[in-house]
């Protein structure tokens, strides 16, 4: 038959998510960490991959990782869960928390996944829109009222700390403000906790509704291999293991995982000089006629700049991948740049300087 039955009626109007991947010799589009995993580790980890059994079906759970993991955050097991890269988890939430007739609390401009994932699940959005102010912070008195709405009562929300792409994290009180104001499900996303060097960690135990979603792609440099994990109350664990996949973390993907996070404390000396980067980058940023830099506490720097379209077609032109925000209505004439290595981030600035001091 050359007839198929409509998709769900949800999926109209869609648009896939686009991580906008183009080929470039300096990739600074996606927030990945610049340094590959080192050849040491890459050895340890091929000698565990080579005692994958391959004809045998993963730890459905991830057992051995999840335990390496509850001892280092001081819990057990039961308090994690690891999963297909944070993104299989962040569509966890909305099946799990979400739904037709459940409300999801949103703070644009934020990671776009998070209501496209709720709309999917057939989840109401109430957009709060961020402060447009260079910080981008959440409207505390505004967030608070929501989730306090009993007419629109809230089901869960996602706050990213620091906030993608904006930078900046929320403010520790707030978020345990939010956590004691409502019942609602409440992630906080620190995908990129590692350059913050802040965590609501401590707060986990005395807070039901608080889940962490942490990931390996970022500060761990295995973006390739699609792994992260949450942690949270063993009750609310339960309720994401109904609703994951079977299997979705590998075998050959739980291996290489517990070889890094065993050798983790090799990658701080990286992360620190991110961070340092950071700090040059966002000077050099400023340093140029015409741009404006926002702060950041992660491995990115947002920045403001007339003919944003057309300098971000420059950076490519010259090999250098940056992520284009500029048709944003909440971000107009943004883009954002991951920190490189520090040869990158010089080339990114030359281009820049040339393209604003000679056009």
């Amino acid at each position: 038959m050359d007839k198929i039955a409509a998709s769900a009626p949800q999926l109209q109007g869609v648009i896939p998510y686009d991580p906008k991947y183009l080929p470039a010799d300096m990739m600074l589009s996606a927030n990945e960490n610049p340094s590959d995993v080192a050849p040491e580790i890459r050895r340890e980890i091929e000698r565990a991959i080579r005692k994958v059994e391959l004809n045998r079906y993963p730890d459905p759970l991830a057992n051995d990782l999840r335990d390496m993991i509850a001892e280092d955050n001081g819990l057990t097991r039961e308090w994690v869960l690891v999963g297909n890269g944070g993104d299989e988890l962040l569509f966890n939430t909305a099946l799990a928390w979400g739904g037709p007739q459940r409300n999801f609390l949103n703070f644009p401009p934020t990671f776009s996944v998070y209501a496209a994932n709720a709309r999917l699940t057939n989840t109401n959005v109430i957009d709060i829109p961020r402060k447009s102010d260079d910080l981008f912070g959440i409207d505390e008195d505004a967030a608070i009222a929501a989730l306090q709405d009993k007419a629109r009562p809230v089901h869960y929300t996602i706050i990213a700390n620091p906030n993608n792409p904006t930078g900046k994290m929320s403010d520790t009180t707030f978020l345990n403000n939010i956590l004691k104001s409502t019942d609602a499900l409440v992630m906080v996303d620190e995908a990129y906790f590692e350059f913050s060097r802040n965590t609501m960690r401590p707060y986990l135990e005395e807070n039901k509704n608080l889940v962490i979603l942490r990931t390996f792609s970022k500060a761990f440099s295995l973006a390739g291999v699609r792994l992260g994990y949450i942690l949270a109350h063993p009750d609310v664990i339960r309720e994401y293991i109904k609703v994951r996949q079977p299997y979705s973390v590998d075998a050959v993907s739980q291996a290489i995982a517990r070889v890094v996070y065993a050798n983790r404390a090799a990658f701080e000396p990286a992360i620190d000089g991110i961070i340092a980067e950071r700090e040059r980058l966002i000077e050099g940023l400023r340093s140029i006629p015409g741009i404006k830099a926002f702060p950041s506490d992660s491995n990115w720097v947002l920045f403001k700049m007339d003919r944003a379209k057309e300098a971000w077609q420059h950076l490519f032109d010259n090999g250098i991948l940056i992520r284009d925000f500029s048709a944003s209505t909440e971000l107009t004439d943004c883009l954002r740049a991951t920190v490189g290595l520090p040869e990158q981030n010089d080339a990114l600035l030359t281009a820049l300087r040339d393209f604003v001091l000679r056009r």
